[in-house]
């Protein structure tokens, strides 16, 4: 885009008309001429180069005093362009990996690993957020702590299997431990997914205490709880090393799931098969969006010094076109 950033100065353009007016005024009256007593002593020139430049001369000094104007207002190219300045909010998801995470009614796969992939594609939907991932069962700690490292993160849930804690669980020491985790942070929006198949029993921090505590410090808490409801089917391996399926009992304390989230202004959802799960995450994903502000800004290219140059050229010109080809009788 064109402009000129100090227009007030193109008035100074007024004042060429004036100066041509006065020269073909000046030229009307004579008195830029030589008399003869007669034309047939000269040579006819009327029609030359070199007559129409003589006579010419005056206005390529007007066109120079025009860029001089011109540069005056200091014209510019303006680039536009925008800067988005992104905002991502902090997310620990923290995973159940106790032993009844193994029950196969997310068929043909278990629990757990029907969570890691859904859990998976939620990382993948998230572009400017640190996330982090704590696991629990009978004990809790952070398998990743909040980063935007979203390689390494994948490669930590990956790896997250169910064995590597004392089984059992210990939903109050893992919504403690994920608070501990991210209270400090500085982003306005933190939240923790707390996703679960089991009731606690394990821990010696009450899950409500630990709610209160993510209320105090403003965190989010999503809870999701795991599993058909009813009986479903669990591998157990008999005393022969031979895998057998039983069925055992779904017991989620939707309740308590239910005041968590309540208490701490997130949601309670239930998920009981893959496409359930995985709907819920993109509910969360739908509602936890980073903050990305859009501002418009212009780069201005100064174009004033060729118009500078380009005037002093002509006036230089015209002065050694005087002095020289062009020179004409005193």
């Amino acid at each position: 885009m064109f402009q000129f950033q100090n227009k007030i100065y193109l008035l100074c353009l007024l004042v060429v008309p004036v100066l041509v007016y006065w020269h073909l005024f000046l030229q009307k009256k004579g008195k830029r001429f030589i008399f003869f007593s007669s034309k047939s002593l000269l040579m006819d020139s009327s029609q030359s180069l070199k007559a129409f430049l003589v006579k010419n001369l005056y206005f390529l000094k007007i066109i120079s005093l025009s860029l001089f104007i011109f540069a005056l207002a200091r014209p510019q190219i303006l680039d536009y362009y925008h800067i988005e300045k992104k905002k991502g909010i902090d997310i620990l998801i923290t995973l159940d990996i106790s032993g009844s995470m193994a029950s196969i009614d997310f068929k043909p796969k278990n629990r757990l690993e029907v969570a890691k992939e859904v859990i998976s594609n939620f990382i993948k939907e998230r572009k400017n957020d640190r996330i982090g991932l704590v696991i629990f069962a009978g004990t809790s700690y952070t398998k990743c702590p909040l980063t935007i490292d979203y390689e390494m993160l994948h490669y930590f849930l990956k790896e997250t299997s169910i064995g590597e804690l004392e089984d059992g669980t210990a939903i109050g020491m893992a919504l403690a431990t994920s608070v501990n985790r991210i209270r400090h942070v500085k982003t306005k929006t933190k939240t923790i997914i707390l996703l679960t198949d089991g009731v606690n029993n394990r821990g010696e921090i009450d899950p409500q205490d630990a709610a209160q505590i993510a209320k105090d410090f403003n965190i989010k808490v999503y809870t999701i709880g795991v599993g058909k409801r009813g009986e479903t089917p669990f591998p157990v391996i008999d005393a022969f090393g031979r895998k057998q399926m039983i069925m055992v009992n779904v017991e989620i304390d939707e309740d308590l799931l239910q005041k968590i989230a309540n208490d701490t202004g997130g949601l309670y959802f239930r998920a009981t098969d893959k496409d359930s799960l995985q709907q819920i995450f993109s509910e969360i994903n739908r509602w936890e969006k980073s903050e990305i502000s859009s501002r418009k800004h212009s780069r201005a290219n100064d174009l004033y010094p060729y118009f500078i140059i380009a005037a002093l050229l002509l006036l230089l010109l015209v002065e050694i076109a005087k002095r020289s080809f062009l020179r004409t009788l005193p």
